[in-house]
């Protein structure tokens, strides 16, 4: 095995062989399945053993600019090289990492727009890019450059190496090329940082400051000779060296290039600057380009977009500064919003505004249509936070943080399986691997990660553990080797958690007590139900990798904190002794949907949920899957169209909102682009379309209709399998369904007994299944891969 490509398993692999060696001990009767997995183990670690830098399958060296700037917040530098081919070749893989980001031209044609990802797949090491750069090189001399961009600062998604670098490696069959002294580059005088307010302290971004008057001009294309202050790089270290250490294959695509394009923009005049707006068609991450012309030259223009200040802080913005004659600029450094706002000297004439759109490699291919507009516009406005809320990881607004908070990661995941192609997989694995190679030695996880943020959120990390976090990620993808890597970690954090004399769960401060934006949070039963679920969710994998033990150990533990759970129950709702609030919406929920609460409860939880709101939209989605469990989808979907009735028909944003309101009616500053209230994408597609696995990566699944005050619906699943396309019309005439189920997979459709079914004009013989005490009896039929007409005399 190539140990480079093999180092993103190290940090695992090590813990793995941890708890292989303390399961020995544990459980020594049981000695053949335990050497036999001790054996795996030591496999394990014999292949990805930490190497020395020596002994990496590259002699390229780690350049930077000899220049004491070199390493300071927001530097910019520019690397060339002239490369060789006696004809152009096939293949030529190159190995790219830089500290922080890079732009790569060849030849004059800008290759990778953005490349490189944000450092942290755990608290020492560094990724790489490996593109084939084959179809842009020719024969004969071909000039390459990098733009690099050194954050030299921590943030809430990045973590700071101390020290600007680039590490270039290029195989082309016999030829090769690689980072060495033998580059040229220099720190690019025209970029420094803007002025004063800068980023809020969660961004490790700098707001960008480009002088015109002192680019370089062609320095992409100028021959080696003639570059204007360009010098020999310095050597800096080698593959595995200190500060970046191991080097980890990017695990994710590089990001998608929409390209540039026209925006339609108006002048307000002003006293001695005017105002720009540009509209944007929605809610995107962009970088914004500017042609303008300026008799003089000098003038400062400040770029920003209407969410530059936005979430109660001060966000991403830019400034550049003309020089004399008609001049084009891109600034780099990617914002978002709906708007592109500048601030222009009079003197100063905009002759075009453009944008280029950038964001994660993945197609919108889950659609949906429904009879209900309501929901309509609410499924799109979802969609587009969701991918605005994708790049380098999974983050919970694209403005204010950036940062890959788990709570939010695991809805951001449920949303992706059901809106977004199957790419967004390889996010969601990146993350899963991140939390897990952030564990702290004494067992405990914390997010977001990577960065600097270094405080446990208790219940959020629970919701990342267990059915709705890796559980679910499983169920959609199959992928079980996934599991294997992440269960140490899972097993090592749940130790951490004990239950009191009644069973329940004792309460852990962790570094943030949060349990969700709002008041009235009933903590002990909220961190309760969370710890039910996460062992659940671990129950599951300790049987999927034969870790019956385990298993055995998780369920005992998950009736001890059911009974406790159920002691707080006092007739008419849960409620723990020492809470003293206002009955909690989000407690009854979690009872439901953990089942926890039998169905004997259920009428009394309805009338609660009908009388309180104290649930965040991070919550309400937990509160409105409750309501489909337990029969009341037409509730359910009455409660979420009032809760979430201010962001879906504000006609100003195309995204949806941290809180209930903006700004100050919001909860943690009040940003209007977090994903994690698009959670009823989820109920929708699983609850009342009914579409979710039953046999991990869709091998099978099932659909159970509940179309609740919907009159008609249709839906596209994007699976490992492929599409899933369903629709329905419900109404006085019957119900009516399609379903085309993908090669590969077998899909069960279970609907209530009592009414003729047919399938594809046939009628089907009702031979109903029974029922459990919580649910009636109902026809199941079983269908492989096909186009399928389904009919029921009777409306659901």
């Amino acid at each position: 095995m190539n140990r480079l490509h093999c180092m993103k398993d190290i940090g695992m692999t090590r813990r793995s062989g941890r708890k292989g060696r303390d399961m020995t001990v544990l459980h020594s009767t049981r000695l053949i399945s335990l050497l036999s997995y001790l054996l795996l183990i030591l496999i394990c670690l014999y292949n990805c053993l930490p190497v020395k830098a020596q002994q990496y399958p590259l002699s390229a060296r780690w350049i930077s600019v000899n220049d004491t700037a070199a390493d300071k917040a927001n530097t910019w530098i520019a690397f060339r090289k002239d490369i060789r081919f006696s004809q152009q070749p096939a293949t030529a893989w190159a190995t790219i990492s830089a500290d922080t980001k890079y732009w790569l031209w060849i030849n004059g044609k800008l290759v990778v727009f953005e490349g490189g990802l944000k450092r942290g797949p755990n608290p020492r090491d560094t990724y790489y890019d490996k593109i084939n750069l084959a179809p842009y090189l020719v024969k004969g001399d071909n000039r390459v450059a990098i733009l690099l961009w050194h954050f030299g600062k921590d943030g809430f998604s990045h973590i700071n190496s101390g020290k600007a670098g680039l590490l270039f490696h290029i195989d082309a069959g016999n030829i090769k090329y690689e980072s060495d002294h033998n580059w040229m580059c220099r720190i690019h005088p025209a970029y420094g940082t803007a002025g004063d307010p800068p980023p809020n302290y969660r961004l490790p971004e700098s707001n960008i400051c480009f002088d015109a008057r002192k680019d370089i001009d062609g320095w992409q294309t100028l021959p080696s000779d003639a570059l204007p202050g360009f010098s020999a790089a310095k050597e800096i270290g080698a593959p595995g060296d200190a500060p970046w250490n191991q080097l980890i294959e990017r695990p994710i695509p590089q990001f998608k290039n929409y390209g540039a394009k026209e925006a339609v923009f108006k002048r307000i005049p002003g006293e001695s600057n005017d105002t720009i707006k540009a509209l944007l068609p929605y809610n995107m991450q962009m970088t914004p380009i500017i042609s303008i012309a300026d008799d003089s030259g000098g003038h400062l223009i400040r770029i920003n977009t209407d969410h530059s200040v936005a979430g109660g802080t001060n966000n991403i913005r830019a400034e550049y500064i003309t020089r004399k004659g008609i001049q084009h600029y891109e600034s780099y450094g990617w914002m978002n919003g709906e708007k592109i706002v500048l601030i222009v000297p009079r003197e100063v004439q905009v002759l075009g505004v453009k944008y280029r759109e950038t964001g994660y490699d993945s197609e919108p291919v889950g659609n949906f249509s429904c009879s209900d507009t309501f929901y309509n516009r609410f499924w799109e406005k979802a969609k587009r936070t969701l991918y605005v809320n994708m790049r380098d990881n999974f983050f919970d607004c694209p403005d204010r943080e950036r940062a890959q908070w788990w709570g939010d990661a695991v809805l951001l995941m449920g949303e992706a399986f059901y809106t977004y192609s199957t790419s967004t997989h390889a996010l969601m694995r990146k993350a899963i691997d991140q939390l897990c190679a952030w564990q702290r030695a004494g067992g405990e996880l914390f997010a977001p990660i990577p960065g600097n943020f270094n405080q446990e959120l208790p219940d959020q990390m629970l919701t990342s553990i267990g059915n709705y976090g890796f559980w679910n990620y499983y169920m959609n993808t199959g992928d079980r080797k996934q599991i294997e890597k992440a269960y140490p970690a899972v097993k090592k954090y749940l130790g951490l958690w004990k239950t009191d004399e009644t069973g329940l769960t004792i309460l852990r401060q962790g570094g943030w007590l949060w349990g969700d934006w709002g008041e009235h949070k009933d903590i002990r039963l909220i961190l309760a139900g969370w710890h039910y679920i996460a062992l659940d969710g671990a129950a599951k994998m300790a049987d999927l990798l034969g870790q019956r033990s385990d298993a055995r150990h998780y369920r005992d533990i998950m009736e001890k904190v059911k009974e406790g759970y159920n002691k707080c129950w006092n007739g008419s709702a849960y409620r723990h002794p020492s809470y003293q609030g206002s009955t909690d919406d989000r407690a009854q929920a979690l009872a439901v949907i953990s089942g926890i609460a039998d169905s004997s409860k259920y009428a009394a939880i309805l009338e609660i949920l009908k009388s309180e709101r104290n649930a965040s939209p991070y919550m309400e989605k937990y509160v409105m899957e409750a309501l489909f469990k337990m029969g009341k989808g037409t509730f359910a979907l009455a409660r979420t169209k009032v809760r979430f009735a201010e962001m879906v028909n504000d006609p100003d944003y195309t995204t949806l909102f941290e809180g209930w309101g903006i700004g100050e009616h919001g909860f943690g500053g009040g940003t209007t682009n977090h994903a994690w209230s698009g959670g009823a994408q989820i109920v929708i597609a699983e609850s009342l379309f009914g579409i979710r696995p039953i046999k991990a990566g869709y091998q099978t699944f099932l659909v159970e209709p509940q179309p609740a005050s919907f009159t008609s619906g249709a839906l596209t699943v994007p699976t490992v399998k492929g599409l899933i396309y369903t629709a329905f019309r419900n109404d006085d005439t019957g119900f009516r369904l399609q379903l085309k189920v993908p090669a590969g997979t077998t899909a069960f459709v279970k609907l209530p007994s009592g009414a003729a079914v047919t399938l594809n004009g046939r009628q089907v013989e009702e031979t109903p299944t029974a029922g459990t005490k919580d649910e009636p009896t109902f026809v199941t039929l079983k269908l492989p891969a096909g186009d399928y007409n389904i009919e029921r005399s009777k409306a659901l």
